[in-house]
């Protein structure tokens, strides 16, 4: 899996997860391999669906890695993983981890990978496989940010209609390990928080959480170390764990610093090496990249601030970073050359430097700049530390106090680095100092506000836009923090100029990002105040510009220029969508810098380089989506059609795409999406046109083979596939039937139009509404008891995101039944949906849910046929 040997606390580990035990935590230093933590438990997991005991075992892992990761080594192992599987050594692995999944090819029969992945980066960034199957085996990696808004149910992705499947999927039949837990105390605080409250509330399958840090917040633990005597005395860990890195000390003044690091780099100009420098702000990194520039240098900075897109091509093609890293795809750069990091190179990446240079930080991190160095233990690495005198001031300290706390945390860690005999910081060195000394050293924790079950309430009503004292999440996720202020998310895109006025009702901007969500390589990040400063010099010259605001709960429009006047405050936690006329993307020789410049004006020659939404591939390069003016479509005829803007609603005629003249701009602008990659619930994305009852019954189906599968107890796997049976019944309406195009009804009653929906002509009628009318005519339904019946009508009504708790008002409408009828089940739906969340818990209900809107997703992508039947009646009985 791996091509080597495991390591003692590796073979530990899998032995604990196939006796079904799991840890809270996993004391390991930074350069023991923890990402090994994904092969042991996809190992544990092919174990146990050999022996027939996966009962309580999690088919899905959740890696978690800090926000300020940049080039994640999480990513790399689970893409590995997902290779090695193809080697004919592991037949036997990867033949039991297909006989978990739902399905085992494609529509056109292509076999399926016998993992599904979702990264942080690359091919597999931010994809929909990973919840295609809910049972088959599935690793996601991602940041506090993006599984934890998704885990309370809020998301900065989604839109509401997908938020409850992905915190069911998240937080349910999941084993998720936060990596570098002490460095997110308030998240793994929520988390923890997380699991208590799924016990209390007998949630369905309730979230496995495990830390990995080398140094718990939370001091002693009951737990058996799972490092001993036999890993120290392992050849590869005794290596690393002894890895030489001897350090220097060199005091100067608070201003000197970056000069004085500066200094330190030159002096290793001459010597061949890979030289690491990092410091905690981004103004000195900006000093000494110009310092080391001017004498010719070769550098290169990473921070956190990149936009994903020019953050991924640097680790992958940058000739000076391939030096740091083992797995860059680029040539190395020859002779000595320079890494200019702030935070974002502390975590969660694979790279080694031959010495480093750094100002002063607390112990926690400290000790992730010394794991970059000399990672491997090959010979002896230098470290040079500069510092300034720890500040002492008692009136600083009664006006703030949390800036002292952080001064104090720093002077504590250069009192104990300074105690390390011969000065070496090696892991087992670090490791040996006094635990309590340590904790006293880390970064001070924020204040963390408590999350109470009346929050986790409020989070959970997805279907409300507007819910008085639902606040964001933000400070749940990371605390508050002076030292570490909130951030704004920022990208470009051509729809922020072009939908505006009128077709701004026509097309609400929230409607459209849940069609063409925004994807890591399109986002760069900030601290609030800073993208403020930039915002300003924007504003001064293109104030009139629209922008895009979105926050945890919708999206708003507004102008650069009003944005501003608002002050800074308006932008925390919140994600800004410019236009690419607005500027702002910083340039160096015509090549995007993927930083912010509010100094870089629009330049038209480069315009494909601001909004790259189009740039999200596969992992043969090839677009996963595509939004065209011309009417031909695509070239890659599987994607399908999700939106067509008409951006001349008003006139009278259908002209031309291209008139008399030839300098008019072309009416429709057309956005598709590749089927398997679309983040809606499959149904506008379906290849082709399915008849009603056909679909129903291929729906029920894969209902049948998921719930077996996954070995779901009565009576819940029998309402799944009986959800699964009934759940477009209300598509049977002329209202609904004419909006997709379909002039044979009723004839020919159809399910889905192949891409020709017309949500305007719908006039809100909702079909998952109409269902829940037809229902109570079907006799098997009535015969049911009244439990299963409760959970077969909320999984219906709730399959398109609705019922969280209720149907808005304007689509409690049914034009083909009574006024009376349609009231009364209005009525029951919010009673229905507390009914139930009490019985199984907020993230149990939504997983259930979840089942259902699966199964739909696989009916809608067939080519229907009666394969799928003889398959599900193959399968029906079998254990999970």
């Amino acid at each position: 899996m791996t091509g080597h040997p495991p390591i003692p606390w590796q073979a530990r580990l899998f032995e604990e997860f196939c006796r079904g035990e799991f840890r809270d935590g996993c004391d390991l230093p930074t350069g023991l391999g923890k990402t090994s933590v994904i092969a042991i438990w996809l190992l544990t997991l092919a174990h146990r669906a050999q022996a027939g005991t996966l009962v309580g075992f999690p088919r899905r892992l959740v890696y978690v890695v800090n926000r300020r990761t940049v080039v994640d080594q999480a990513t790399r192992e689970a893409e590995k993983l997902r290779e090695a599987l193809e080697q004919p050594a592991l037949d036997e692995v990867r033949m039991a981890l297909l006989s978990l999944a739902a399905r085992q090819t494609d529509r056109v029969g292509r076999n399926l990978a016998p993992l599904a992945i979702s990264t942080l980066r690359g091919q597999f960034a931010d994809n929909a496989e990973w919840r295609d199957d809910p049972a088959r085996a599935a690793v996601i990696v991602g940041t506090v940010d993006m599984i934890g808004s998704r885990l309370l149910f809020a998301g900065y992705g989604p839109g509401f209609k997908s938020r409850p499947l992905h915190a069911g999927f998240l937080g349910q039949d999941v084993l998720l390990v936060h990596d570098e837990a002490h460095l997110e105390p308030a998240f793994q605080e929520l988390l923890e928080r997380i699991v208590s409250e799924q016990e209390r509330c007998r949630d369905f399958r309730r979230l496995r959480l495990m830390g990995l840090t080398a140094t718990a917040r939370n001091g002693a633990t009951a737990e058996a170390p799972l490092l001993t005597e036999a890993d120290r005395n392992n050849p590869l860990a005794s290596r690393r764990l002894n890895a030489r890195k001897i350090i220097s000390f060199h005091a100067t003044d608070e201003n000197g610093i970056a000069a004085k690091i500066a200094d330190c780099a030159l002096t290793y100009k001459q010597s061949n090496k890979a030289i690491l420098v990092f410091v905690r702000q981004v103004e000195d990194l900006k000093k000494i990249a110009d310092r080391l520039e001017k004498d010719k240098r070769h550098v290169q900075v990473l921070t956190g601030t990149m936009r994903g897109r020019e953050r991924d091509q640097l680790a992958t093609r940058d000739p000076i970073f391939a030096r740091f890293s083992r797995e860059s795809e680029a040539t190395s750069h020859e002779g000595t050359v320079y890494l200019i990091c702030t935070s974002a190179g502390e975590v969660g990446i694979d790279m080694s430097a031959d010495h480093l240079v750094c100002d002063l930080t607390p112990f926690d991190s400290m000790a992730q700049r010394f794991g970059r160095v000399n990672r491997f233990g090959d010979g002896e690495a230098r470290i040079d530390i500069i510092y300034a005198s720890p500040r002492n001031n008692a009136e600083e300290s009664k006006t703030n106090r949390a800036s002292e706390d952080y001064e104090v945390a720093r002077a504590r860690t250069l009192e104990l680095l300074q105690k390390l005999d011969e000065h070496n910081a090696s892991p087992a060195a670090l490791m040996q100092l006094p635990a309590a000394d340590r904790l006293a050293a880390f970064t001070p924790k924020p204040t963390i506000p408590p999350a109470t079950d009346v929050l986790f309430d409020a989070w959970a009503l997805t279907t409300v836009r507007d819910l008085p004292g639902r606040p964001p999440i933000d400070e749940w996720l990371h605390g508050v923090a002076e030292w570490e202020p909130p951030e704004t998310y920022v990208a470009w895109r051509e729809e922020v100029e072009l939908i505006k006025q009128e077709l701004l009702e026509l097309y609400p901007p929230d409607q459209l990002l849940e069609d063409y969500p925004l994807k890591p390589h399109e986002l760069l990040r900030d601290r609030y105040d800073r993208v403020f400063d930039q915002l300003k010099q924007i504003a001064e010259r293109s104030g009139d510009l629209p922008v895009w605001i979105m926050w945890d709960w919708g999206v708003r429009v507004s102008t650069l220029k009003e944005l501003t006047a608002a002050g800074k405050e308006e932008l925390r936690f919140k994600t800004l969508i410019l236009p690419p006329a607005a500027g702002g993307l910083g340039f160096t020789d015509d090549r995007p810098s993927g930083l912010l410049d509010g100094k870089s004006k629009y330049r038209e020659a480069l315009r494909n380089h601001y909004d790259v939404a189009d740039q999200w591939c596969d992992t043969d390069g090839n677009p996963r989506r595509c939004r065209l003016w011309e009417e031909a479509g695509p070239a890659d005829k599987s994607m399908r059609l999700v939106r067509v803007i008409d951006t001349r609603p008003d006139d009278e005629e259908r002209e031309a795409e291209v008139g008399a003249d030839a300098t008019t701009k072309p009416r429709f602008w057309r956005w598709y999406v590749r089927p398997r990659s679309a983040d809606d619930e499959g149904s506008r994305t379906a290849p082709e046109q399915q008849e009603l009852r056909p679909h129903l019954r291929c729906a029920g189906d894969f209902a049948e083979v998921i719930v077996t599968k996954l070995g779901l107890p009565e009576p819940e796997a029998r309402a799944v596939r009986l959800a699964a049976q009934w759940h477009d019944l209300g598509k049977d309406r002329r209202i609904w039937q004419h909006a997709i195009g379909n002039r044979e009804y009723p004839q020919k009653v159809l399910a889905k139009s192949g891409g020709k929906m017309s949500p305007l002509d719908l006039n809100n009628y909702r079909h998952e509404f109409g269902s829940l009318i037809d229902i109570q005519e079907v006799p098997e339904f009535q015969n049911l008891d009244e439990p299963t019946r409760d959970l077969v009508l909320h999984l219906i009504a709730a399959h398109h995101g609705r019922a969280r708790p209720h149907f808005p008002g304007d689509e409690v409408i049914d034009p083909e039944r009574p006024y009376s009828t349609v009231t009364e089940v209005a009525r029951a739906v919010p009673q229905r949906f507390a009914r139930l969340q009490r019985k199984y818990g907020r993230w149990g209900l939504a997983y259930l849910e979840s089942l259902l809107r699966a199964a739909d997703i696989m009916a809608s992508q067939e080519k229907l046929s009666d394969t799928l039947a003889a398959s599900a009646e193959a399968n029906r009985g079998k254990p999970g």
